[in-house]
């Protein structure tokens, strides 16, 4: 298996050039520099590589490199991968997913073969890798720095971030978003761990978890649950004392909670005191799959409902921005969804907009449906009776059976709507399309139909 120097010189070529050197005539042309040689982004995905190669060469090659892929490689020791990091000083972008390192560090790392820090590192990427807490909390330390962090697909049902010496949690001012897609992680008590390592936290991505609830412990399916009397609750993992869900994540202006297994309106009024948060993704999960009003209400009231319970969000679901008639009526419809409902069944934001828009009175039901019969005159030279139409019948197929009354072939007829009211100032309308319904003329009682026929 190649060494990521032999896969770089693999695939970016050497940084000598002899073309030169073969010309017939000397023209001076200066050499770049070996160090410049490289492009600043190396991506040396699924290349077998398993080690860092000769430090030296390497160094030389590298050492403006500030963007490494090295995702799908057969990377296993960490004291290779401290190496790759060593000679890239300025590495601000680390991408080494689907490689095994669930060796711990500090069993297999040599002394010194790690730097104090690394300052210039700003996003890591980890997904699908294996790694323990303990390694991670390990790096964490020397990144003090970093912004962002991917830990996808780790199989992590339990977040472990103490501080292994004095058993508080660790704290990681400079990081803003945490990609944690996928991991088993089904309580909102695990979750908030992270918020508390990570008490600047901007972004996070839970899409694909087994989240049952924002609460804790997780409501039963039809239990009804009051915001307001959340009670609070002590964790586990530390002294301190919750108050609410939202209490680790004061900034969080980013959340994705796709296809996690949150099933109650109780978590979406939880999401709807979030402080900071603006832009919410909240698809494939069984409070919309499972629900009873799932089959009453269309996709676009759901929508409603939930921006009506949501008065901070600016996107959701990845839309346009929520404008303010778009609230508002989303505010308004909520009130008229739970104004017949009980005490018990109505959100904790019901009597908030109601407050705003006052008590509404019940929309109309207006059946703009065409009544399917109507009395017209039928007239035909000197030939004029009543007649009983079906307006949902085509032009065609009224001709069909017109052919019985006036003895005229219906692809030898024409056929002239009058309307009452108009058809003195813009005369009768021809009825020419076969395929048209007659509702669509809009013909009302005591109208008239003039029959012709082709010259």
């Amino acid at each position: 298996m190649p060494s990521l120097l032999e896969a770089i010189t693999e695939k970016y070529g050497s940084s000598e050039d002899d073309t030169f050197d073969q010309m017939p005539i000397a023209i001076y042309v200066p050499r770049k520099n070996p160090r410049n040689v490289l492009p600043k982004l190396l991506v040396l995905n699924d290349c077998d590589i398993d080690s860092a190669g000769n430090e030296t060469d390497l160094r030389d090659k590298c050492h403006g490199v500030e963007e490494l892929d090295l995702a799908q490689n057969r990377l296993s020791e960490w004291n290779e991968i401290f190496k790759i990091l060593n000679i890239m000083p300025k590495l601000k972008f680390a991408n080494l997913s689907f490689n095994n390192l669930s060796a711990d560090i500090n069993n297999t790392l040599p002394r010194g073969i790690m730097r104090d820090t690394y300052p210039c590192l700003k996003s890591v990427v980890l997904n699908s890798t294996n790694i323990t807490w303990s390694s991670f909390k390990h790096i964490l330390k020397k990144l003090p720095m970093v912004e962002e962090i991917h830990l996808s697909m780790n199989n992590y049902d339990v977040i472990e971030l103490d501080d292994d010496e004095n058993c508080q949690p660790i704290q990681i001012p400079s990081v803003t978003k945490l990609h944690f897609t996928g991991n088993p992680v089904s309580t909102w008590v695990e979750v908030c761990k992270l918020g508390r390592a990570f008490p600047n936290l901007e972004s996070l991505v839970l899409a694909e978890c087994p989240l049952l609830s924002l609460m804790t412990p997780p409501p039963s399916p039809d239990t009804h649950h009051s915001l307001l009397s959340y009670p609070k609750q002590e964790t586990d993992s530390y002294d301190n004392m919750m108050d609410l869900p939202h209490d680790a994540f004061i900034h969080l202006r980013f959340l994705n909670l796709n296809r996690t297994l949150i099933r109650t309106w109780d978590d979406v009024d939880i999401l709807g005191r979030f402080p900071a948060l603006k832009y919410l993704r909240i698809q494939g999960c069984p409070l919309f799959e499972e629900n009873p009003e799932r089959q009453e209400y269309t996709e676009h009231e759901r929508r409603q409902l939930l921006i009506a319970r949501l008065p901070c969000i600016q996107t959701l679901n990845g839309g346009a921005e929520i404008t303010a008639d778009e609230r508002e009526d989303a505010e308004r419809f909520l009130i008229r969804f739970y104004m017949d409902k009980s005490e018990e069944e109505r959100p904790d934001r019901y009597n908030e907009v109601v407050q705003v828009h006052g008590k509404l009175d019940r929309l109309v039901n207006i059946d703009l449906t065409p009544e399917s019969k109507v009395p017209v005159l039928l007239v035909c030279g000197d030939k004029c009776e009543s007649h009983t139409l079906d307006v949902y019948q085509t032009v065609l197929e009224f001709k069909q059976k017109l052919e019985k009354f006036f003895n005229i072939p219906a692809h030898r007829m024409r056929v002239f709507y009058a309307d009452q009211q108009i058809c003195s100032i813009v005369g009768p309308e021809e009825m020419k399309f076969p395929n048209k319904r007659l509702y669509s003329y809009n013909i009302v009682s005591g109208d008239q139909i003039i029959v012709d026929s082709k010259k």
